[in-house]
C-alpha cells in the first residue's frame, strides 16, 4: 500500500519515539527497526499543581504547569535520549489529550521543531505505523488549546466552587463542571420516580378454539380498558357473543443493523451484554488498542475506512454468501465528531480470535460482530395480524404473529436495549385461518397493569443521556461516572420494591370471576442512586449556580471547545467570557450568610425533652441532631447526634423515624458473660462485644437485631478470623502470619509484608525468618509508580 518499508526506516538516523504508555511502546517496537528507540512518558509529564489554583487570572489565564516529583527522573531520562537522537517522533494518541501530551513533551524537552515530528495513527498496525512515519506533521496547537481550555475551565470551577461547598455544606467536598451536571441527572430522575403516580388499565387477552376444534389462537384486545366496570361490561357481552375473523393482513418488515461502535455505544452495549462497568470497558478497550487489536477507543465517529469496508465484505461473502452482504456508509450525527476518525473496529476483521484475558476476548468478539453486522443485509420479517370481531360490541381482538423470513445481519449480531418497559410477547407463526371463520371462546383474562415509572439510570444509560445532551466527549464519559461515585455523590446500589395489589377478572366456562393478586414493584438492582450529600450539593448548586448545571450551557461549552479545536476561536476568549459571569456569582454566594447549613431542616420538637430535632449533613454523612447548639453559652448542654440507617434519606425522614435513631446505641443483652451493644458508626451499623466490632449485614436492623442474631454474627467473625490467621508468635505478639485475598502475608506493627514465593508453607515460617523479611522490606522500599496513564 505504501512505498515506505522497514528497510527505509533502518537507513535513517537514530530515532527516538515517545508514546504515553509502556504497552503501546511494546507494540510499536515490533514494527520499527533497531534504529528506533521507543520510550513511554507514562501519561502527562507535567500538569497544573495539585493543591494550588495554578492559573494566572491577571495574565490572560496563563496556566502554571509543573513537573510532578515522581516524573522528574523520567523527564531527565527523556531529555538525555532526545539529545542523542537525530529525530524525535511524538506518537501520543490522536485526540486532544494526546496532542497536549506531545506539546508538553516538546516544551519540557526543549525539542527543536525542525527535528521533531508528530505522528498519529488510529490503529497500531504495521501499515498504519509506516504510513504515519511517511506522513508526519507538526503539533496542532488548536487541539492543544482546546485541551488547555477544558483543563483551565474545570480548574476554575473546581477551585472556586469547592471552598463554598466546604463552608456551606460540609468540609472536603468538591465540585466539577461536567460531574455536577451528571449528578443533577441522577437527582432529577430520583425525584421524578418519587413524584410518579402510576395509572392503571386492564390488558385483556382471550383464547379461541379454531374451527378444527383443537387449535388454539391467543389474541389481545386492541385497546386497554381503563376501569373494572368497562371490563365487566365487555365480559358480560362476551358471555353471549359470537366471534369471527373479519380481517387478515400481512405486512413485510425490515430491520437494519446498528452502526459500528463509538465510545459511548461500546460502553452501553458492553454494560448490557457483558455486564461491564464503563471504566472496565475503557480499560479493556485501551489494552486491545495498545496491543494492536482494535482501532482507537476514544471516538465519536461511525465511519469505517475503505480497507475495513473491503475486509468486512470479504469476510461476509466468504462465511455467509453474497446475499448477506450490503454496503453501508454511516454518517456521524454527534456534534463535534470528526469523520476522519474511525469507529471502533478490529484492526484485522478476519481475525476471529485473539490472545488475551477472557474479558478482553469477550469485548473483542462484541466489537468484531458489531463491525461485521454493520455491513450485512437487512433482516426481513413478515407480520400477520388477524382481527376478531365480537358480536354486540365495537371492540375487537387481534392476534399478531411475526415470522423471520431472512435473518440477514441477525445471523451475527442483535443489539440490546435499556428499555425496561414490559415487552409483550407476540406469537410466532400463526395457524392458517380464513376470513369469516367462526371461533369458539375458550376464556378471557383481564389483568390490571400499571404505567411504568421512569427507570433509574445505569452507567450505560447515563452515558447515552450525556451524549444526547451534548455534554462531555468520548474521553470524559468514563472519568465522569467514576468521579461522581468516588466523591460519594452517587452510588451504585439496590432498591427494595414495594408490594402492590392488582385485580384479575376472568371469563371461563361462561362464568365471570374476580381475584386480587400481589406483586413486587419498583425493585432495582445495580442502579445509580443519589446519596444525601449528592442531593444537598445539587440543590445548593441549582440555587446559586444554575448556569453551571444548565444542560444547554454545558453543551455550549463543549461546542466552544470544538470551535477552539478547529482554530476558529481563541481559548482564552472562551475562558474570559465564562469567568466574567461565573466569578461574581462565586463572590456573591460566598458572602451569603445562612442560619443553618445547606440541606439542614427542622423536623419538629421532641415531645420528651422539648428540644428541636434537625436532620443535616454531618462530618461523616447524614445525621439527626437533638437540641440546638449555643456557642455563646459554654455551660449549655451540647446537642446529641445519631447517624441515619441505610436506606433512610434526609429528604424523606420523619420526626418519628429520627427520634427512634436516638435509641442507639442500645444494649441487646449478654453473650458469654459480656454485654452486646448495637449501634451505627462511621462505617455503618455494628454489634460491639468484648471490645470488638462486627458489621451488621444489610438484611438486619440495629434497632431490632436480637441477641440470638448478634451471637451468630459474633461466632461467624471468630471463625473467619481463625481461618485468616496462619500463625502467631508468643515472643512477638505484634507479628502474625495471615491469609489475605492475594495469599499469605506478614502483618507487623500496622504494616503488611509480602512473603517470598520461595517459601512454600507459610505456617512453617520461624520468627527469625519473618523478622528478616520485614527488615529487608523496610531497608528496600517498594519503587513508586512512575505515574498513571494518560488523563482522560
Amino acid at each position: 500500500m505504501h512505498s515506505f518499508s522497514n528497510r527505509n526506516i533502518k537507513n535513517m538516523q537514530k530515532n527516538l519515539v515517545i508514546v504515553e504508555s509502556p504497552a503501546k511502546a511494546k507494540t510499536l517496537e515490533k514494527f520499527l527497526g533497531k534504529d528506533f528507540k521507543v520510550m513511554s512518558s507514562y501519561g502527562h509529564i507535567r500538569d497544573l499543581k495539585t493543591k494550588e489554583f495554578s492559573i494566572d487570572i491577571e495574565n490572560n489565564y496563563k496556566p502554571e504547569y509543573v513537573i510532578p516529583d515522581d516524573k522528574k527522573k523520567l523527564v531527565a531520562e527523556l531529555k538525555a535520549e532526545a539529545k542523542k537522537a537525530g529525530t524525535v517522533w511524538l506518537a501520543s494518541d490522536e485526540d486532544r489529550e494526546g496532542e497536549a501530551i506531545s506539546w508538553h513533551l516538546s516544551e519540557v524537552l526543549k525539542l527543536d521543531l525542525e527535528s521533531t515530528k508528530r505522528i498519529v495513527f488510529h490503529e497500531i498496525t504495521k501499515n498504519a505505523i509506516l504510513h504515519a512515519v511517511e506522513t508526519p506533521r507538526t503539533i496542532d496547537i488548536n487541539l492543544v488549546n482546546a485541551q488547555q481550555a477544558r483543563r483551565v475551565l474545570d480548574r476554575i470551577v473546581g477551585f472556586q466552587l469547592s471552598p463554598i461547598l466546604w463552608r456551606k455544606v460540609k468540609p472536603a467536598l468538591s465540585a466539577g463542571r461536567v460531574q455536577s451536571v451528571a449528578v443533577r441527572l441522577i437527582v432529577e430522575r430520583e425525584r421524578e420516580i418519587g413524584a410518579f403516580m402510576p395509572e392503571a388499565s386492564f390488558r385483556v387477552i382471550a383464547e379461541f378454539i379454531l374451527p378444527d376444534g383443537a387449535t388454539l389462537l391467543k389474541a389481545e384486545l386492541y385497546k386497554r380498558l381503563k376501569t373494572k366496570e368497562e371490563v365487566l361490561a365487555l365480559l358480560t357481552i362476551c358471555q353471549k357473543a359470537a366471534f369471527s375473523i373479519d380481517d387478515i393482513s400481512t405486512k413485510p418488515l425490515k430491520k437494519s443493523p446498528a452502526p459500528p461502535f463509538t465510545t459511548s455505544t461500546l460502553q452501553q452495549e458492553a454494560a448490557r451484554k457483558l455486564g461491564y462497568s464503563v471504566s472496565q470497558t475503557m480499560m479493556l478497550a485501551q489494552r486491545l488498542y495498545e496491543s494492536g487489536l482494535i482501532t482507537y477507543m476514544r471516538t465519536d465517529s461511525v465511519n469505517l475506512s475503505d480497507l475495513a469496508l473491503g475486509t468486512a465484505k470479504e469476510t461476509i461473502v466468504k462465511n455467509y454468501g453474497d446475499k448477506y452482504y450490503k454496503f453501508r456508509q454511516y454518517n456521524t450525527k454527534t456534534k463535534g465528531a470528526q469523520e476522519a476518525h474511525e469507529a471502533i473496529r478490529p484492526t484485522y476483521i478476519n481475525n476471529e480470535e485473539i490472545n488475551g484475558t477472557v474479558q478482553e476476548k469477550r469485548l473483542y468478539e462484541l466489537i468484531r460482530k458489531r463491525t461485521i453486522a454493520s455491513q450485512m443485509a437487512d433482516a426481513e420479517l413478515e407480520r400477520t395480524t388477524i382481527s376478531i370481531s365480537i358480536s354486540g360490541a365495537k371492540e375487537k381482538f387481534a392476534a399478531v404473529g411475526e415470522v423471520l423470513v431472512f435473518d440477514g445481519f441477525l445471523q451475527v449480531y442483535r443489539e440490546d436495549t435499556d428499555d425496561e418497559n414490559e415487552k409483550e410477547q407476540e406469537n410466532g407463526l400463526l395457524p392458517p385461518v380464513s376470513i369469516n371463520d367462526s371461533l369458539k371462546l375458550k376464556g378471557i383474562v383481564a389483568t390490571e397493569r400499571f404505567t411504568q415509572r421512569p427507570p433509574r439510570h445505569t452507567e450505560a444509560s447515563l452515558v447515552r443521556r450525556l451524549e444526547e445532551l451534548g455534554i462531555g466527549r468520548p474521553s470524559t464519559y468514563a472519568p465522569t461516572i467514576h468521579t461522581i461515585q468516588n466523591r460519594e455523590y452517587v452510588e451504585k446500589g439496590d432498591r427494595e420494591g414495594t408490594e402492590r395489589r392488582y385485580t384479575v377478572i376472568s371469563l371461563a366456562a361462561n362464568k365471570i370471576s374476580e381475584t386480587e393478586k400481589r406483586e413486587i414493584t419498583g425493585a432495582d438492582r445495580n442502579k445509580l442512586l443519589p446519596t444525601d450529600i449528592g442531593i444537598v450539593v445539587n440543590d445548593f448548586l441549582m440555587e446559586y449556580f444554575p448556569d453551571v448545571l444548565d444542560y444547554n450551557f454545558t453543551a455550549n461549552v463543549e461546542k466552544e471547545f470544538d470551535t477552539i479545536a478547529e482554530g476558529r476561536m481563541e481559548w482564552t476568549e472562551a475562558i474570559d467570557k465564562f469567568y466574567k459571569v461565573f466569578h461574581p456569582i462565586v463572590e456573591k454566594t460566598a458572602a451569603v450568610k445562612t442560619e443553618h447549613k445547606v440541606g439542614e431542616r427542622e423536623l419538629g420538637i421532641d415531645p420528651v425533652s422539648g428540644k428541636p430535632v434537625f436532620v443535616k449533613i454531618g462530618r461523616f454523612g447524614p445525621v439527626v441532631q437533638l437540641g440546638a447548639a449555643n456557642p455563646e453559652d459554654k455551660s449549655a448542654p451540647k446537642p446529641q447526634f445519631a447517624s441515619l440507617l441505610k436506606g433512610q434519606s434526609i429528604e424523606k425522614l420523619t420526626l418519628k423515624e429520627a427520634l427512634k435513631l436516638f435509641d442507639l446505641p442500645r444494649t441487646v443483652g449478654e453473650y458469654e458473660g459480656k454485654t452486646v451493644v448495637a449501634g451505627i458508626g462511621r462505617f455503618g451499623p455494628f454489634v460491639r462485644h468484648d471490645s470488638k466490632f462486627i458489621s451488621i449485614p444489610k438484611d438486619k436492623d440495629p434497632l431490632t437485631i436480637t441477641l440470638e442474631e448478634a451471637g451468630e454474627l459474633i461466632d461467624e467473625k471468630r471463625i473467619k478470623e481463625a481461618q485468616r490467621s496462619f500463625k502467631k508468635f508468643d515472643e512477638e505478639p505484634g507479628m502474625e502470619i495471615l491469609n489475605g485475598r492475594f495469599g499469605p502475608y506478614i502483618a507487623y506493627k500496622g504494616s503488611n509484608y509480602k512473603i517470598p514465593k520461595t517459601i512454600k508453607d507459610p505456617k512453617e515460617i520461624t520468627l527469625e525468618e519473618a523478622m528478616k523479611i520485614v527488615n529487608e522490606a523496610v531497608e528496600k522500599p517498594a519503587p513508586k509508580k512512575r505515574g498513571a496513564r494518560k488523563k482522560s
